[in-house]
């Protein structure tokens, strides 16, 4: 008497060759797939920003928020087609996966939160890829803005990924020009007038080699009165993203000045007094 039930290993081993090789072409196809659509999605939004004369980074954004959509649909096809393979019910699955996320939806309030957040995000235009903003405590540029998670690239490197529902104020700092503004100091000894006129005549020959500059620089006056010097400001208004760069050159183009003319900027020193033996005895 057999122990173990006659079994059709010729007809098993063909259901198991079948199985792996339906998984083999719905990996391939499903790659093939994505590499197209991803494809097609970015020559579509290049061509309607020809067309629609659209900014760069809000091309951007919603060619990320269109990526990230076709990748989780065809994510789910692919555990669909994978279900139907091993012989369970698309249809039992969708009704499933309803209730499913009746009972889990409680605890998915997270995930739902961060969704509706970064809808309305792109939906108000409050931000952009490539975008300099303040999010949640992070300073930096947008890189990519998702259902789940906006990422943002520190000026140090670093990539925050920040949970939409986190996003409860957002400061962006790349809406329209912005202000370049720079602090020097002159010795209590020098003319102020002479001085002011110095550093704006300064500005407006640097003024001449700056395509950046929208407005400016002028010299302000005096900012304030310091333990060794007079702080006198000068503002310039700047293409955004250029305000650094356009700080840096003035500095540098605003001292060349003042020691040109003979303008001391005041700097701090240390006197050093040193007593000789004879004076020490006698002390």
């Amino acid at each position: 008497m057999d122990i173990l039930p006659n079994i059709d290993w010729s007809g098993l081993l063909t259901n198991t060759g079948l199985i792996v090789l339906k998984l083999i072409g719905i990996i391939i196809a499903f790659t093939i797939v994505k590499a197209i659509g991803n494809r097609v999605i970015r020559k579509l939004f290049q061509r309607f920003q020809e067309r629609e004369n659209i900014s760069a980074g809000r091309t951007l954004t919603l060619q990320s928020l269109s990526l990230n959509l076709f990748s989780y649909f065809l994510i789910f096809m692919f555990i669909v087609m994978v279900f139907e393979i091993f012989g369970y019910d698309a249809t039992a699955l969708l009704a499933g996966a309803g209730v499913v996320g009746l009972a889990i939806g409680f605890g998915a309030q997270g995930l739902v939160s961060d969704v509706v957040t970064g809808f309305f995000l792109l939906l108000e235009k409050q931000i952009d890829v490539e975008d300099y903003v303040t999010i949640a405590g992070f300073d930096g540029i947008i890189e990519q803005v998702g259902l789940r998670t906006t990422q943002i690239r520190g000026f140090d490197g670093t990539l925050h990924y920040v949970p939409n529902r986190e996003i409860t104020n957002v400061s962006n700092h790349s809406r329209g020009n912005m202000r370049a503004l720079v602090d020097i100091g002159i010795s209590y000894n020098d003319d102020i007038d002479r001085a002011i006129t110095v550093l704006q005549e300064a500005c407006e020959k640097y003024q001449a080699t700056d395509e950046t500059i929208v407005e400016g620089p002028n010299v302000i006056g005096v900012q304030a009165l310091g333990s060794s010097e007079v702080i006198i400001r000068v503002i310039a208004k700047t293409e955004n993203m250029q305000q650094w760069a356009v700080e840096r050159n003035l500095r540098k183009a605003l001292k060349e000045a003042l020691e040109a003319n003979g303008i001391e900027i005041p700097f701090p020193h240390q006197v050093y007094i040193h007593k000789n033996e004879s004076e020490t005895r006698r002390a």
